[in-house]
């Protein structure tokens, strides 16, 4: 190691030049642990994407062509069983159609942990 950091010093094309210096940084000890950070209003303007999913199906082409209104498209989901409620295609709860105002809604029946959602982003 001695032989390549006298070498760096005697190499013509580095006279002049700043050697480099490991980079600092401030202390993290001060920072709070556990729990959650004194001001998080910020993040709570942050536009999420909320969607539900209700079903898939795979079709060929021909069929795709032959659909016209009032045609039925079977799902892979069963009637009754919980619809998927995913933000920013993560799965967060399962619920169940209900029908508010005549508006279309979900009810949450089961909410994901927050291990799970972690788990998720692996």
């Amino acid at each position: 190691m001695a032989e390549s950091e006298s070498a760096m010093r005697t190499d013509p094309q580095s006279e002049g030049k700043a050697a480099p210096q490991p980079a600092s940084f401030p202390s993290v000890q001060g920072a709070e642990t556990g729990g959650a950070p004194k001001n998080m209003d910020f993040l709570l303007d942050i536009p999420m994407s909320v969607a539900v999913y209700v079903g898939s199906t795979k079709m060929a082409i021909r069929d795709l062509l032959q659909l016209t209104q009032g045609s039925v498209i079977e799902l892979d989901k069963l009637a009754g069983e919980p619809m998927e409620v995913m933000v920013n295609n993560k799965l967060v709860a399962r619920g169940e159609v209900v029908v508010v105002n005549e508006k279309f809604g979900i009810r949450l029946t089961d909410v994901v942990s927050a291990a799970e959602r972690v788990q998720q982003l692996r």
